[in-house]
């Protein structure tokens, strides 16, 4: 019974994981300030658009944080706990956005506009970047111990910023700062009404999208053809070549989601790119959620550590050593009975904010 539910919660950590991924088309939205944005009518309009979105980035950032918290407390202890510089530098670039929001219009304000709209763009940079190196320390490993009751002794001095010293991190981090650049493409397609805008959003499309497949096949080589680590029968974690690779071959829910999120994010993108369509974004958010989700799958299922550890292999953490006990899962589980009407709410008002798009006559209504 206790499996079941650490297989429920991984599953919903999985779907979670893949929401924030979509949702980072805000922070693609805010790099796009200084490549596509010509004049401060066409900075408003992205940051009007995505501005309204912002507040949902944050959110899902959190609930991804709370499930781990609650349903895997070890893990959140090990990597929130130990690797706290590089989890305290992404906070901080989601801590300038939230600044920069509320005062890059507000009247007499001494930094200048264009200082908050760096913020915006650290954010939309480093901030996607560095949560892609940290998600990518789940593939590589982390330089931890677990000594007596579970106490995590982190035996790196940089506490989480060692992994920018691995190369292989980063392809995931392109990969996700290229893809939230790809979302807002084809979010601001969809959300503006402007010509010249969406002419230019096209153009920009067809760049970043061509550079997030190469990022996102080169890190789905990287993973399918690397060693994994195998949790076996009697509990000891051994290296497995090809372990993630065996894993979508005994997971074929992870490996259909993963063709069709990779089938709807193409067609998103030739939707966006080479039609008059400006729905793209529709196919495009369903295929990355499936196909991050499917990622996380692999990742957690099939008797594989999530989170191995490069200093002592034994204290790698697995869905069955770092999860809460069977009653605290069985109580969550019974509360996230809660969550389709979180989401269905959710839906609802984002449909009421897109109901109109945006153009110039209600451009003057905004105050991002």
């Amino acid at each position: 019974m206790h499996e079941i539910f650490q297989i429920y919660w991984w599953c919903v950590v999985s779907l979670l994981g893949g929401i924030l991924v979509f949702m980072l088309f805000v922070q693609g939205g805010q790099t796009l300030l200084f490549t596509l944005a010509k004049s401060e009518t066409e900075k408003d309009f992205i940051i009007n658009s995505i501005g309204k979105k912002w507040e949902l980035t944050f959110t899902t950032l959190v609930m991804f944080g709370g499930a781990c918290f609650a349903a895997f407390p070890l893990f959140y202890a090990t990597s929130f706990g130990g690797a706290y510089w590089a989890w305290m530098a992404l906070l901080f670039c989601f801590i300038i956005q939230a600044v920069a929001y509320e005062y890059r219009k507000k009247p007499d304000n001494f930094l200048g506009a264009k200082t908050y709209e760096a913020f915006l763009f650290i954010n939309g940079s480093l901030g996607t970047i560095l949560l892609g190196i940290i998600v990518s320390t789940l593939f590589s490993g982390s330089e931890f111990a677990l000594g007596d009751n579970n106490f995590v002794q982190w035996k790196n001095p940089a506490r989480g910023l060692e992994a920018l010293a691995n190369p292989f991190n980063y392809i995931l981090g392109f990969a996700l700062f290229f893809c939230a650049r790809t979302g807002a493409s084809l979010y601001l397609m969809n959300n503006i009404a402007e010509p010249e805008m969406i002419a230019k959003l096209k153009a920009s499309l067809k760049f970043n999208a061509s550079a997030f497949l190469v990022f996102f096949i080169a890190f789905l080589a990287w993973v399918l053809l690397k060693q994994g680590y195998a949790v076996g029968a009697d509990g000891i974690v051994s290296l497995e070549s090809f372990k993630y690779l065996h894993n979508y071959l005994s997971l074929p829910v992870a490996l259909v989601l993963l063709l069709l999120g990779v089938v709807l994010v193409l067609v998103g993108i030739v939707k966006g790119a080479f039609t008059s369509s400006v729905r793209g974004i529709f196919s495009y958010g369903v295929g990355v959620v499936c196909a991050v989700t499917s990622v996380f799958l692999i990742l957690g299922l099939n008797n594989t550590t999530f989170y191995p550890s490069n200093f002592d292999l034994q204290s790698s953490l697995s869905i069955s050593n770092a999860s809460s006990s069977l009653y605290t899962l069985k109580t969550m589980f019974y509360v996230s009975f809660l969550v389709p009407f979180v989401l269905g709410y959710i839906s609802y008002v984002w449909r009421a904010m897109d109901a109109k798009k945006l153009d110039k006559e209600g451009l003057s209504n905004e105050h991002y």
